[in-house]
């Protein structure tokens, strides 16, 4: 699952870039791409969710290891236990604020402006994917809790 949610990562960065030179290049005949920035928009809400279980899969979030060699073993792991654990329930509460969200996009039947995209789509798959994360960062911290293998380290080598 991780591994199709960064390909639709993916396939979002190739549709903004293709999307953003048809424009460009529409706009120097003096005809942009009708809707460019209802896809772009909505394309760069699933690019940035998308691939988000993948970076923590592979240790690509933001680290800072300052006091690291300075604490003991036991003490890292609690706190590499405790980041996933937090990093696991924030993205699951933005996942249930963002659910209110679509809830009222469906009520108020919110959309794009020109091109009329239904905003509930979007936000649904973007609950799905801070799902995702949330799931594996909840994963990460129990395989940590139990075992101590952190499978950030071993896809680093």
């Amino acid at each position: 699952m991780i591994g199709l949610s960064a390909a639709i990562g993916s396939t979002a960065l190739i549709l903004i870039v293709v999307v953003i030179l048809v424009d460009v290049v529409g706009r120097a005949f003096g005809n942009p791409l009708y809707g460019g920035q209802d896809i772009t928009t909505m394309a760069a809400v699933i690019l940035v969710f998308a691939p988000m279980a993948l970076c923590d899969r592979m240790g690509g979030h933001i680290s800072v290891d300052l006091f690291e060699r300075y604490f003991p073993d036991g003490m890292n792991r609690a706190i590499d236990i405790s980041v996933a654990a937090i990093g696991a329930v924030i993205f699951a509460t933005l996942a249930w604020a963002t659910w209110a969200s679509a809830k009222l996009s469906v009520m108020l039947n919110l959309s794009t402006n020109l091109l009329y995209l239904p905003k509930a789509y979007f936000q649904w798959a973007t609950i799905a994917f801070m799902l995702l994360a949330a799931l594996g960062l909840a994963l990460r911290a129990v395989e940590l809790a139990t075992t101590g293998r952190d499978v950030r380290t071993e896809i680093k080598r």
